[in-house]
């Protein structure tokens, strides 16, 4: 497959400045492989890493077959263009290429997108849907985010790639698909499988020809080119003159960590191009996380639910003055009855502004609150009468 990138030719070299001319041995390097994975249509897939050398090396061993591919990476590192490249690569390209991001649809419609449904099948079915697996027959289903897919819909998904059949809601009659599976996802199936939140015979269907995405942060050589692509691009989308990049624009891009991956990138890219006055485009990284956002991400990773629920209680409590009962006491403030406060209380060991021994204050009852004492039968009183 070919690695497609174009640059702007005959722009003025300046001394600290970075053009978008490159010489012809980046330009060789920049083309992986034409003979290996030529076809047309393909998508754009920037990149000389060795990280993505090995990446495109195994689209071409697996796209010729029909085997099931899980592609597993970060959040932008372009598992989509990995599952259309295959898919552009394989015999089955004049086929459809559907896709469907689990995440993006509520549960409840998923299973009707997924394999169709019936006229009447549910309330508001008022006429027969064609489902995913159906479209794409002869061709490839892309499943995005799979790890979001829930656990009901499971054993029907392992049905149909195991069988290549289905029912549609609310249907008898059996339909057969040829359809081949290329799934994606940034979460651990394997943790899921062991928590139970993913079925492992699914797991086990689907890994059959797993690929990895390296992020960005591992293969910084390819920042330049993807830096060089996306400027170019915008810069002609945006009818802008711009020639250069600064050097020192595109070393700080460098050494940026990429959390966000090409998607980061590309946004960034965009934004400099969008507030570029000159035919020099320079730039600065996003500003970072809101201090509040830090430190809450910072305590998420260091305590535990108990200890936030405790903190979160005692910082009411303080804010109330101690009092749990009332209009303003905590337990109103926290949108709970004042005996579940109480007990939660008692669960966490607090016992705010008292000692050991006393009792939570209640607005209401401003007397400490003891235990009613045991009755007692009343005392026989006798009488001794002397004569």
């Amino acid at each position: 497959m070919a690695t497609q990138s174009s640059w702007i030719t005959e722009a003025p070299a300046f001394n600290h400045f970075a053009s978008f001319e490159i010489d012809n041995a980046a330009s060789q390097k920049a083309n992986l492989d034409n003979d290996k994975l030529s076809t047309s249509g393909l998508p754009r897939i920037i990149g000389d890493s060795a990280a993505l050398r090995d990446v495109l090396n195994m689209v071409r061993l697996v796209a010729p077959t029909n085997a099931t591919v899980l592609i597993n990476g970060e959040t932008g590192t372009g598992k989509e263009l990995i599952a259309e490249a295959i898919h552009k690569c394989s015999d089955r390209s004049n086929g459809p290429f559907v896709k469907v991001n689990c995440a993006a649809i509520p549960a409840g419609l998923l299973e009707s997108e997924l394999f169709g449904h019936e006229r009447g099948a549910f309330t508001g079915a008022v006429a027969r849907n064609v489902g995913r697996f159906e479209r794409a027959n002869h061709g490839t289903l892309f499943l995005d985010e799979i790890g979001d897919l829930p656990l009901e819909l499971q054993p029907k998904i392992l049905r149909v790639i195991q069988e290549r059949q289905f029912e549609r809601l609310g249907g008898g009659a059996t339909i057969h698909t040829d359809v081949r599976v290329i799934c994606a996802t940034h979460r651990n199936l394997i943790e899921m499988v062991n928590e139970r939140q993913f079925r492992a015979d699914l797991f086990y269907r689907l890994s059959v020809f797993p690929i990895e995405l390296p992020p960005l942060r591992e293969r910084r050589e390819d920042i330049r080119p993807l830096v060089h692509h996306f400027a170019m691009d915008y810069a002609a989308r945006m009818r802008k003159r711009i020639t250069t990049i600064s050097e020192s624009f595109m070393e700080l891009l460098a050494q940026h960590s990429w959390p966000g991956n090409i998607r980061e990138l590309q946004n960034l890219i965009e934004r400099s191009v969008i507030l570029s006055t000159g035919a020099v485009l320079t730039g600065s990284l996003p500003d970072p996380a809101p201090a509040y956002i830090s430190k809450g991400l910072k305590a998420s990773t260091s305590t535990t639910l108990e200890e936030v629920e405790r903190s979160h209680i005692l910082r009411v409590l303080e804010q109330a003055a101690g009092v749990v009962g009332g209009r303003n006491g905590a337990a109103a403030r926290l949108g709970m009855c004042r005996t579940t406060l109480i007990y939660k209380m008692r669960r966490l060991g607090i016992n705010y502004g008292q000692k050991p021994a006393q009792p939570v204050r209640s607005e209401l009852s401003p007397l400490p609150i003891v235990a009613d004492p045991i009755p007692q039968p009343p005392r026989r009183v006798e009488f001794l009468i002397r004569l």
